[in-house]
């Protein structure tokens, strides 16, 4: 691998793959927490504490698509609407709780602008090819095809 050379489509696919997987590892670990630790009365709670408006809408509808589109993200199904899901919950996070105490940890807003940043990346690339999405693309393609009377591409990506 030279390190001035473009990137190939594989590697590209397994950052891809690596991104998807931690960052959605985080976000199914923060849902999961929310969910099955503190519980939706307790996250509607924490959300009306920290004055983000419609507590016991957005606190149960935050865990939720915290814990499911880490999920999908986790296996590449869906991922750039999760992904886009994601990104307005982080903006959200930053506007109403961490912009307020600065920019470096431990309660400022540089982890939650990663997962910005990285759930943007998502949206606009898609999954790559290691993921569910990509495999219904590669079997719907396959299908329609066959419909049309074409050759099929054997399995690989159109």
């Amino acid at each position: 691998m030279s390190l001035f050379r473009a990137p190939t489509a594989r590697q590209l696919d397994m950052s891809l793959a690596i991104l998807r997987v931690i960052v959605g590892g985080v976000f199914l670990a923060h849902g999961g927490q929310k969910l099955f630790v503190y519980g939706l009365g307790g996250v509607t709670f924490a959300f009306d504490q920290m004055g983000i408006p419609l507590p016991g809408l957005l606190g149960p509808a935050v865990a939720v698509l915290e814990f499911f589109g880490g999920l999908a993200l986790v296996v590449g199904l869906l991922t750039r609407p999760a992904a886009l899901g994601l990104l307005f919950n982080m903006l959200g996070a930053i506007v109403f709780v961490h912009a307020k105490t600065g920019f470096f940890l431990p309660n400022g807003s540089e982890f939650a602008l990663s997962l910005v940043g990285s759930s943007a990346l998502l949206v606009f690339a898609g999954a790559g090819n290691f993921s569910l999405d990509a495999l219904i693309a590669r079997r719907g393609s396959a299908n329609a095809a066959g419909a049309r009377g074409e050759p099929s591409l054997g399995g690989q990506a159109a």
